[in-house]
């Protein structure tokens, strides 16, 4: 079977987010003048994207798009101009959110941002309504039948990461 790496780009800064801490919160705010001599915040980044065969992005919402801190990530992933980290990447959108739909308007516009990225998305969707009994203690989701659906989703997502994505040399 054939080994590949997903990166996990998540959306939300927030330490205590339903959608997880995430690696993006240092990197500061881009600005082309920065292209030069790129934070080391930046390089890092990009070098967990130029690793990664795929990426699974786990959004929240806000304001009916994306936070500002992935937006951010985006936008630092794509440049310098020809130096774009997302172009050919495989990945799949998700996220969660307590509202009645979820996180589908931010989807909506992540997908629309990545694609001009040259980004190939993953089919299928999955919006998730948080309650607050859906997570343990142990980051475990509770309700078999959310369990279920996130497994289905990923393995949707890995089958086709493995297919385009090159082999990795043990």
């Amino acid at each position: 079977m054939a080994q590949f790496k997903v990166a996990v780009v998540v959306g939300s800064t927030r330490r205590e987010s339903i959608n997880r801490n995430s690696e993006i919160a240092d990197l500061p705010l881009y600005n082309q003048d920065n292209e030069g001599n790129l934070p080391a915040s930046v390089v890092r980044f990009k070098a967990e994207l130029a690793a990664a065969d795929g990426v699974l992005f786990v959004t929240p919402e806000h304001s009916r798009s994306i936070p500002a801190a992935l937006k951010n990530a985006i936008d630092w992933g794509a440049r310098p101009w020809g130096k774009n980290s997302w172009a050919g990447k495989v990945a799949a959108v998700t996220g969660a959110s307590p509202g009645a739909i979820s996180t589908a308007l931010a989807q909506q516009h992540l997908r629309q941002i990545l694609g001009a990225q040259g980004v190939v998305l993953a089919g299928g969707e999955a919006y998730l309504q948080f309650k607050t009994d859906l997570i343990d203690a142990n980051h475990g989701v509770t309700d078999e039948g959310t369990r279920g659906f996130l497994k289905s989703f990923l393995d949707q997502f890995a089958v086709l990461v493995g297919k385009l994505a090159a082999p990795v040399k043990a």
